[in-house]
């Protein structure tokens, strides 16, 4: 039976380009096999943007328009990374109206966004992470540089807002600029270890299961220019031990499950001398065949347009 699936991409964030690349690779891998695809996007704007929908019409008009389109779909396919979409509020409109996405549900991606959330999450089962604290945008002024730290926005994707501050000159610059995109901004240590990324896909039927990990090499912060500039390299499967690599495969599943995740989840760590450390979650990362996620599954025999129909075979209604 063919499968109508409804992809949307795009979103009113700093990742809407990611995402666009997102959706036209999702799109163009479901109608390789027995799949029917609609497309709609989401500009900077927030208005829905596919035929059928008026042009000139307001954000809330145009999803209004855009409704009928979810309401035919079988699956949506919510292929828009950051905020607002992947922090839950698309699952939480096909939760109203009944209809199966792809992915976390909204519990998973309001937590998985925010950034100091997720290390209350990992710190409650066990998992390390970086020590730290948040500070308010209104209380930038007053942060005191105590030695080499990372500061990133609470709620914010690919990097954008990422800045390792090694100087005391170089705190208020980045403060300021990481309260550009959240009120709310996260000021961590320096962790030293390498960086491997682990990728956990749940199937039909609840069975989730995590790739061979995969580890990042760039040159100082891995930061938004070096992720999409073509400077980073990636090896997968990562060279580790099989300690290390049973190790980081029980915390992402862990994380996978205490965050309450589903469809596909990528989980980022440092790889410490003591162990893992978590880093961040991404609940929808990025899905071109050329993205870390989808490269970690390759890598364990899923080719692209597979990894793709299974978690639309996964999809389930949002709770």
């Amino acid at each position: 039976m063919t499968v109508h699936v409804l992809v949307i991409g795009g979103g009113q964030n700093a990742e809407h380009e990611v995402s666009l690349a997102s959706a036209a690779a999702v799109a163009a891998a479901l109608r390789m096999g027995d799949h029917t695809v609609t497309c709609v996007t989401i500009d900077r704007e927030g208005i829905w943007r596919a035929d059928g929908i008026r042009a000139g019409a307001s954000a809330a008009e145009s999803l209004a328009l855009a409704m009928p389109l979810i309401a035919q779909a079988d699956v949506v396919f919510p292929a828009v990374h950051g905020a607002p979409g992947e922090d839950g509020a698309l699952a939480a409109l096909c939760a109203l109206a009944g209809v199966r996405v792809v992915g976390s549900g909204v519990r998973a991606g309001a937590l998985g966004m925010d950034k100091w959330a997720t290390k209350v999450v990992a710190d409650a089962v066990g998992i390390r992470t970086a020590r730290g604290r948040v500070i308010s945008a209104e209380d930038i002024g007053d942060v005191e540089f105590g030695g080499a730290v990372v500061v990133k926005p609470v709620s914010a994707g690919s990097s954008h807002g990422v800045a390792f501050v090694r100087e005391e000159a170089e705190l208020l610059p980045a403060l300021r600029a990481a309260a550009r995109l959240d009120r709310r901004i996260l000021v961590e240590e320096v962790v030293r270890g390498r960086e491997i990324d682990v990728a956990v896909l749940c199937e039909t039927g609840g069975i989730r299961w995590a790739a061979p990990p995969l580890e990042i090499h760039a040159e100082g912060l891995f930061d938004t220019a070096t992720k999409y500039d073509g400077t980073a390299r990636f090896t997968v499967p990562a060279q580790l031990t099989s300690d290390e690599s049973a190790g980081l495969k029980r915390a992402a599943l862990a994380m996978f499950d205490a965050l309450g995740c589903g469809g596909l989840a990528r989980m980022d760590f440092f790889l410490t001398d003591e162990g893992p450390v978590f880093n961040e979650v991404n609940t929808m990362p990025g899905l071109t065949a050329a993205s870390q996620a989808p490269r970690m599954f390759a890598a364990a025999g899923v080719a692209y347009p597979d990894l793709v129909a299974r978690l639309v075979k996964g999809a389930r209604v949002p709770r």
